[in-house]
């Protein structure tokens, strides 16, 4: 298969692939998204195969429009309206129970959907020219998240039919994922939406064990993102906490390992380990924006191990933290205990 790289003015040729059950990489605003038609189960079995990823766990569905999600759910209750409208578009996936419409191929074989309404005008026009797409991110599964389209160029050339080149994400990690099937509201997965902003709108939520722990044994996953290890580069990675001060003591101790500080601005000039920065340290939407991308520069520059400074667990950073607790499966450094 020839990959082929559109610009996001060769959409209706993107959605004619789709419609006759292709695979096409599109554009979002939180990372590059592998779709297919997600009412269309054979269709969304490529996507499986493509990434070589597990069966076993559940995708996104993507809509244009809200009322599009009625016929992919069985019941839209109050709080998902508000949510709905509070968020959408943008880079907030709500689950809820799903319709007979929807492939056991997207959910897993659970009896739920996760949806979402995307920000970037090339995808909803891909999705109002084709259909609603299952689309998880772009790359093979394991390794980190795409946020460009050479990034998806790097992982999918020759496994997908086409690529819409729309130029960086905006946000850079995935969509907060926030199950409604429970009550309490569960956030399963964080992102570019905080939980202090679903308290706001809402009321009550829970965060699942899953965001800063390892899935349980035997326990199935009900989000992309939370049972296998995730975003990970060739390199080691090693989260390390503690204060600035603590950090660059630790990793100025590594030397000649062929290992890079993956750190803040402030930091690089005490440090002499090779950095590779994520921007200043109160910059949080920085962080997520560049992450991805700092995973995979790690591996262009060819170093066996990464030491990354944990910056924080609140806001957008419990996001970075949760992907980088995942890309270093859970091989974290408490430098305080």
């Amino acid at each position: 298969m020839e990959t082929e790289v559109l610009s996001v003015r060769e959409v209706d040729k993107a959605a004619e692939i789709i419609k006759r059950g292709g695979l096409v990489a599109m554009p979002t605003e939180t990372v590059y998204g592998l779709a297919a038609d997600a009412l269309n189960g054979e269709a969304v079995a490529k996507i499986f195969r493509a990434k070589g990823r597990p069966m076993d766990n559940p995708l996104i569905v993507h809509i244009a429009r809200v009322e599009q999600i009625n016929e992919l759910v069985s019941e839209f209750p109050e709080k998902a309206r508000i949510l709905a409208e509070k968020f959408w578009p943008g880079p907030l996936t709500i689950i809820l129970p799903k319709s007979d419409r929807i492939p056991d191929e997207v959910s897993a074989g659970l009896d739920t959907v996760a949806v979402r309404l995307p920000g970037h005008a090339a995808a909803r026009e891909l999705i109002e020219k084709s259909c609603p797409l299952a689309a998880p991110s772009a790359n093979l599964s394991g390794s980190p998240s795409p946020t460009t389209a050479g990034h998806v160029w790097q992982d999918m050339n020759g496994r997908i039919d086409a690529i819409i080149d729309g130029g960086a994400c905006e946000v850079g990690v995935e969509s907060t994922v926030i199950s409604l099937a429970v009550d309490p509201p569960r956030l399963l997965r964080p992102g570019g939406i905080t939980p202090a902003q679903l308290r706001d709108a809402i009321g009550e939520i829970t965060v699942d064990s899953a965001v800063c722990h390892p899935l349980g044994e035997g326990q199935q996953a009900a989000s992309p993102g939370m049972k296998y290890k995730h975003y990970a580069p060739k390199a080691n990675v090693i989260l390390i906490k503690g204060s600035a001060e603590a950090y660059i003591r630790y990793v100025n101790e590594r030397q000649g390992k062929n290992a890079a500080a993956m750190c803040c601005d402030e930091d690089t000039e005490y440090i002499t380990l090779p950095c590779i920065s994520m921007g200043k340290e109160n910059e949080h939407e920085s962080h997520a924006q560049r992450i991805f991308s700092l995973l995979r520069l790690a591996d262009e520059r060819g170093y066996s191990t990464v030491y990354a400074r944990c910056t924080g667990e609140d806001g957008v950073e419990l996001a970075v933290y949760n992907r980088m607790l995942r890309a270093s499966g859970f091989e974290v450094i408490d430098l305080e205990k």
